[in-house]
């Protein structure tokens, strides 16, 4: 069955999520639903003035408030699993919706954050802050690709603000910073011979176990940054190596994966790493292959708190990468705010509660409207 026009579902975020998730977007492929989106802001949301980049939609505020918060999301999703159309599913003996769990490919990460995002930029016509919402392309893959960065390239004037929140799932409370991320390749040579005759070669494989005896007994360090405890990670995710069934190899290659604490520069957790590695292999070579700063909370600016207060809950650090180090970059404090649980993102079984839709929906309107969340009243 296809998926309802989104205009026709605006004012129930969870048929809207479920709408948003039955128009597929794997990375790549996010036309249809960037075309969606584009339409139903330009039919629905004359109070906006939206603009088109790619496959990522920009819709701005112009009110003249004192200050811009910008609320963005990506829409693209990792690749299909069997898991489209989109499945609402009650909870056991009860008749009610609001007690739900939509399941779907995109529920999680992060169709749910588009959809809240979508119904208030339609339904709120006089925000307290001027907004500026985005809906970007290509999050899932490459970062070279990211339509946010593609933005923050080409048109930076479209970000600027003074307060960010991006809609990344965060089971609906507030996720500050992200850790940074930085994946090496360590490769150790040898010498090639003939495996029945070993001794006469020097096997890389093995040159490598000192390093994966080492990541072996690692253990993750816990840093505390502003307030926040981040735990990082140090992992090897790929390996590869060996010429054929009766050769000693000489090369192979191990991939490795640090997750390090905002507080660290990239340039900080590459010279930890050489300095960790070299100390016990020094005739391995080491090359980054992928890195991304991580960002600090962002609590402490004057935003931030007003936004705190009104959807409530107790903050928690974001431990995988997210966005928000973008715009640590371009200097705007931001958070991570979304439905879902991020330990179910691209999981063939992804899902959302139908209350943490809902819940965010109340928080973010009542940030918007000044208003203090109903749950939180008294």
């Amino acid at each position: 069955m296809p998926a309802p026009p989104l205009d026709a579902v605006l004012g129930d975020v969870v048929a809207l999520t479920a709408a948003l998730v039955d128009i597929a977007s794997v990375s790549g492929d996010e036309r249809m639903l960037a075309d969606a989106i584009e339409r139903v802001l330009r039919i629905r949301a004359p109070h906006l003035d939206v603009l088109r980049d790619g496959d990522a939609i920009v819709a701005r505020t112009h009110l003249g408030r004192p200050q811009r918060v910008i609320i963005a999301g990506h829409i693209d999703t990792v690749p299909v699993n069997d898991n489209l159309p989109s499945r609402l599913e009650l909870d056991s003996g009860s008749g009610d919706a609001r007690t739900g769990t939509l399941h779907g490919r995109g529920t999680v990460d992060m169709k749910g954050g588009c959809a809240v995002m979508l119904a208030l930029a339609v339904a709120l016509t006089g925000p307290a802050y001027d907004v500026t919402w985005v809906w970007y392309d290509h999050e899932e893959v490459e970062a070279h690709l990211n339509g946010l960065g593609r933005l923050a390239r080409t048109r930076p004037e479209l970000l600027a603000a003074d307060f960010a929140i991006l809609g990344e799932p965060s089971n609906a409370v507030i996720e500050g910073g992200c850790n940074g991320t930085l994946r090496v390749e360590l490769t150790a040579t040898g010498r090639r011979a003939h495996s029945a005759r070993a001794w006469m070669g020097v096997n890389a494989i093995h040159g490598l176990a000192p390093i994966l005896d080492l990541l072996a007994r690692f253990e993750p360090a816990e840093v505390e940054v502003d307030g926040l405890r981040y735990r990082e990670g140090l992992n090897a995710v790929g390996i590869r190596g060996g010429v054929a069934g009766n050769v000693i190899p000489d090369e192979a290659v191990l991939t490795v994966n640090y997750r390090f604490a905002p507080s660290r520069s990239v340039a900080e957790a590459e010279e930890e790493l050489r300095e960790l590695f070299g100390s016990v292999a020094p005739a391995v070579s080491m090359r980054v292959t992928d890195a991304a700063g991580g960002a600090r909370p962002g609590l402490d600016a004057e935003l931030a708190q007003h936004f705190a207060a009104a959807v409530g809950g107790t903050p928690q650090p974001k431990f995988g990468w997210t966005d928000v180090a973008r715009f640590a970059e371009l200097g705007i404090p931001a958070v991570n705010y979304g439905p879902g649980d991020p330990a179910l993102a691209h999981t063939d079984d992804e899902r959302v509660p139908v209350e943490q839709l809902l819940a965010c929906e109340r928080g973010l309107r009542a940030w918007l409207t000044a208003e203090r969340a109903p749950e939180q009243a008294g």
